[in-house]
């Protein structure tokens, strides 16, 4: 039985049960939507002692137990999830559920019908043959284009791979959105908690029945 003298229990290490049975704790999961700035590293620690995501979080969010989703590199900037949900990062990241990844990418010259039928179809790298992307050219000025790129894999560097291969080099990289979360309004540095309505879409979009 409970204790009914007011006694207080550490959930992380006491044992309640409640007529012989365990009471599971009902724990609220994290995520939170952050604007990952440029030169900032995705990972919990550096070795190197790098800025990373968790160093630009408030103090009561710089816990071991969050983590970001997925990975972006150091000069890439904008939309990371972080959360200490490791069953659904797991479901949004994993290759048989396809979720969208969107970015907004400024590259060098201006990709021809050509380069852009590559990169929609795929393009050969040293790691096999890209799946189709998404990919809309948005404006060209001067020796500078920006497009829309929407992948379905999460392959390292990859969308700075595949533009390097049609010879169009990145020379800067946004992520817009992570299936049906977007970055918004958020400043490079800045955080908010995803709303349920959010929550419920990133579930559905991994695959997950909400009740």
């Amino acid at each position: 039985m409970a204790p009914a003298d007011g006694r207080l229990i550490d959930p992380e290490l006491d044992r309640v049960e409640v007529e012989g049975r365990p009471v599971e704790r009902i724990t609220e999961r994290r995520w939170l939507a952050f604007h990952k700035p440029a030169g900032v590293v995705v990972t919990t620690r550096d070795p190197q002692g790098r800025t990373t995501v968790l160093d630009l979080l408030p103090p009561e969010h710089q816990t071991s137990r969050l983590f970001p989703v997925g990975r972006l590199d150091a000069e890439t900037t904008g939309l990371l999830l972080v959360t200490d949900d490791g069953e659904l990062a797991n479901r949004v990241q994993h290759p048989k559920h396809k979720v969208a990844k969107e970015y907004l990418a400024t590259v060098r010259g201006v990709p021809g019908e050509a380069d852009l039928r590559r990169l929609r179809q795929g393009v050969e790298l040293s790691d096999g043959v890209t799946q189709p992307a998404e990919v809309q050219l948005l404006t060209s000025r001067g020796q500078y284009s920006q497009l829309r790129v929407t992948l379905r894999e999460g392959r390292n560097r990859q969308i700075r791979r595949m533009f390097a291969a049609v010879g169009h080099p990145v020379e800067g990289l946004t992520r817009e959105a992570f299936g049906p979360i977007r970055l918004g309004r958020l400043h490079p540095g800045g955080w908010r908690r995803l709303r349920p309505p959010e929550l419920k879409a990133l579930r559905e979009a991994a695959g997950l029945t909400v009740g």
